[in-house]
């Protein structure tokens, strides 16, 4: 018997009784005897029975399991929205099964066809930064399934969102870079069509029109990570000498900036202040150490798990769609305090 999982089949062998029995002797069940049901749980525990969570599944009709899919494992942001998420769950009674896409739509699609032959009772997604249209998710929605997306969503699909006001956080870094006189500010900008990166970069045109400051295309790159930042390199170079300021759309294409920077012979903040978007642990380790906008991921999960799992447990009962938005938060350090 120690070959294979245990089953119910199995312990009625054992004891020469038959299935039906063994399954009322493990609930208790009164017309069963305290014999029979001694005996029952006494084998049941020395062959470390445990029931089978597929069978009892298909029997309930729910497995208490929720998928998460997300972009990227080792982001400190998703990382902390994960921690929020399994919080919350755990202590609903909750299991999590979590997915990445590594940026990839098609990826996107298998992880959460994986998920529901899983047999998932909802799903919390983070679009990857490739995903255009989403006739997957709307399929989900429109089949029943709970879904709730949080900080990257699409605009066209119609469910619970978790998400932070990115216009205002780009709204405020700006701000803040013009607070303390930079006139010439650059934005290394995420792609149009992630929608988080046209907020931020709709606070941060806003910003500078409502100090009278003029929007210069050329000084707003497409960059959002490392790799992408070492790609311009040169445009970011080139366009330098001119400016005061830089606000990055994530912290991680900030600290990069500053390395290019620095290589170059350019003093932050002396000579240019950097700001980013985020607030992870890296934001505090670096030198300097980076202004930034705290982005509120264990808050975020914890919200979107919230919401996914009351919509589970309401059932198929028509409910209101609705749209957390957190505010986001400065957090002034070295990178743009002038010396």
């Amino acid at each position: 018997m120690a070959s294979h999982q245990i089953t119910i089949k199995d312990i009625a062998r054992t004891l020469g009784i038959s299935p039906s029995t063994v399954s009322r002797a493990l609930k208790d069940h009164p017309d069963i005897s305290v014999e029979t049901r001694r005996q029952v749980q006494q084998l049941a525990n020395s062959v470390n029975y445990r029931p089978n969570a597929l069978a009892l599944s298909l029997r309930r009709q729910k497995s208490n399991t929720i998928g998460v899919v997300i972009p990227e494992m080792v982001h400190h942001f998703f990382s902390t929205v994960i921690s929020g998420i399994d919080d919350i769950a755990f202590s609903r009674g909750y299991n999590t099964m979590i997915c990445q896409t590594n940026e990839d739509p098609e990826r996107e699609m298998r992880n959460i066809q994986a998920l529901l032959d899983s047999r998932i009772d909802g799903l919390m997604i983070s679009v990857s930064k490739n995903t255009i249209a989403a006739p997957h998710l709307q399929r989900l929605i429109d089949d029943g399934m709970p879904v709730v997306f949080f900080d990257r969503i699409c605009e066209d699909v119609v469910t619970n969102k978790v998400i932070i006001d990115d216009f205002m956080g780009g709204s405020i870094a700006t701000k803040h870079l013009i607070s303390i006189g930079c006139r010439k500010i650059a934005h290394l900008c995420s792609p149009d069509t992630l929608i988080i990166g046209q907020q931020r970069k709709e606070g941060y045109i806003t910003a500078l029109q409502e100090a009278g400051i003029p929007v210069e295309n050329r000084y707003i790159i497409q960059a959002d990570s490392k790799e992408a930042v070492d790609e311009n390199r040169e445009q970011l170079i080139a366009i330098a000498p001119e400016i005061d300021g830089i606000f990055a759309s994530n912290d991680i294409t900030a600290i990069a900036a500053i390395q290019i920077l620095t290589q170059n012979g350019y003093r932050v903040p002396d000579d240019i202040a950097v700001i980013g978007f985020g607030d992870g642990p890296i934001a505090t380790i670096t030198s300097p150490t980076l202004s930034t906008v705290e982005q509120k991921g264990f808050s975020i999960g914890e919200e979107a798990a919230r919401m996914l799992i009351n919509k589970i447990e309401e059932g198929p009962v028509p409910l209101e769609y609705e749209t957390h938005i957190f505010t986001p938060l400065l957090r002034i350090r070295e990178s743009t305090r002038k010396i």
